[in-house]
């Protein structure tokens, strides 16, 4: 606890005459960012002071910087819940997301034993069949297929007792579907986020907004397969949202080398390597 005190009281040392500092220089565009953050972080239940200084001081920071644009993606979007049902999604999203979904129920066991058979130890890994829409494993026909909603398919393992930290994603241009393949009947197991805990025993399937703050737990000593989507956000102009997703392509690849640098990357066939 004196360590992590500790380390807040060093961020706010920083934190605070730097943006003194912001403020005279660029006053304008400091209080844009300013509010802007505060708008984006109050979206979060459940608001801890854990809350707001991962967003401002911690690792939430690239969300923050990018809370303008995801703003304005709110705008152009449709209502958003936080915590997404399938029922939420207009029928042509609804179609592609089952599609994959059930690809997966339908061929579990084979897509287990290839990513135990590539990802052979580590504490995380990503077996990736589609990134941003780049095709990369192409060993499931069904996902080779060309997706106008569905950007990202991918199968998420973490080892026996590995969970993340509290985190936010980057980008509000997609909302992440999960699917535990094996659920373990354990209260241990679960993704928190919104201040509520979603057990995956209860409920294998689990679609959200990963600009919010949340973490995933396996406290179990058992591997966690989580299939891992990205699907576009409904809106009533998709394709400009793609468009907008493919002009940040290349910040998407960064932030993947950022945001799962912890991760062992598999994303070609017989491959697999870190993520930076």
């Amino acid at each position: 606890m004196k360590r992590k005190t500790k380390k807040l009281i060093r961020r706010i040392a920083i934190a605070v005459p730097l943006a003194i500092v912001c403020l005279w220089l660029i006053p304008v565009l400091t209080l844009t960012f300013i509010v802007c953050g505060l708008i984006d972080v109050s979206r979060n239940r459940g608001r801890t002071p854990l809350t707001f200084s991962r967003y401002f001081m911690g690792n939430g920071i690239p969300t923050w910087l990018l809370s303008p644009f995801n703003l304005f993606v709110d705008l152009v979007s449709y209502r958003n819940p936080g915590v997404w049902r399938l029922e939420d999604f207009p029928p042509e999203w609804r179609a592609e997301i089952e599609t994959v979904l059930d690809t997966f129920r339908a061929n579990k066991r084979e897509i287990i034993a290839d990513i135990d058979q590539q990802f052979g130890e580590g504490r995380r890994g990503m077996y990736v069949y589609r990134w941003y829409g780049k095709r990369f494993v192409d060993n499931v026909p069904a996902f080779n297929r060309d997706f106008r909603y569905v950007k990202t398919i991918a199968v998420s393992v973490f080892s026996g007792k590995e969970s993340t930290t509290w985190h936010y994603g980057p980008l509000r241009l997609t909302l992440r579907v999960l699917l535990n393949l094996e659920p373990a009947d354990s209260d241990r197991v679960f993704i928190e986020c919104n201040g509520a805990r979603h057990l995956w025993r209860d409920d294998p399937l689990y679609i959200f907004d990963d600009t919010l703050f949340h973490q995933s737990v396996n406290e179990v000593d058992a591997r966690r397969y989580n299939v891992f989507m990205d699907v576009i956000r409904p809106s009533p102009v998709p394709g400009f949202l793609s468009a907008l997703l493919v002009g940040v392509s290349a910040l998407a690849d960064r932030l993947k080398a950022m945001f799962y640098k912890n991760w062992k990357m598999i994303d070609r066939r017989g491959t697999a390597k870190p993520a930076a």
